[in-house]
């Protein structure tokens, strides 16, 4: 799977906890040793996801931590141009990302590897959809490695995601393909359905007649 994602747009579809991270950090410790003066991301759509991710690329990768940086929310924009001129291997968010896109702030044109995890939720005008389009208004000289568990619902979700991030190979392993078998953990699944009880009873009346009324003066019938 890594091999594949150093040699075009890919997304690599891995049951959690089977190696995507870990695809992740080779594609990214090749990009930043290839390109010397380039720029390596990992977009993650939460601040949490952004801190956990670093932490475990930055276990597998040779990456040293003095090339690296973490900007979320929190990180001011001034801050943010004075990382983006001094490191090279960056996790932040999308919506950090497209904001310093548009302010000129990130040197779009040395960015060469971008890996954008929980892929799925590159729908509609989603932050990762704007940033894959911002970014090829500045240069197409870069790679993108999408990560999920779940590509998507459906055909159609899965198609719109493989164009929004601009995929040209898919890498898919279920839980139970033959490569993987040896990795995985044997799992028994209860399910156990809880009754909502007489007062969610009630408010679920509630909000079907609310939603029919809303229905009715919508549509007019």
């Amino acid at each position: 799977m890594a091999g594949a994602a150093l040699l075009a747009n890919t997304l690599v579809c891995l049951p959690t906890g089977l190696g995507k991270t870990f695809v992740a950090a080779v594609v990214m410790y090749n990009f930043y040793r290839w390109f010397p003066s380039g720029k390596v991301l990992f977009l993650a759509p939460t601040k949490p996801l952004v801190a956990q991710q670093m932490e475990a690329c930055a276990r597998v990768m040779g990456i040293p931590a003095r090339d690296m940086a973490e900007m979320t929310g929190g990180t001011q924009a001034l801050g943010r141009r004075e990382l983006w001129n001094t490191k090279r291997v960056f996790f932040l968010t999308p919506q950090i990302m497209v904001n310093d896109l548009s302010r000129g702030t990130c040197p779009a044109v040395e960015i060469k590897c971008l890996v954008i995890d929980e892929a799925h939720k590159a729908l509609g005008n989603h932050a990762y959809c704007q940033v894959v389009r911002e970014l090829s208004k500045y240069t197409n000289q870069f790679r993108v490695l999408a990560l999920s568990a779940t590509p998507g619902s459906d055909t159609k979700a899965v198609q719109q995601v493989i164009s929004n991030l601009l995929i040209a190979q898919i890498e898919v392993c279920a839980e139970d393909s033959p490569e993987i078998q040896p990795y995985s953990h044997e799992r028994q699944v209860e399910k156990i359905v809880v009754p909502l009880g007489e007062e969610l009873v009630e408010i679920q009346k509630t909000y079907i007649k609310v939603s029919d009324c809303i229905s009715f003066l919508v549509n007019g019938q």
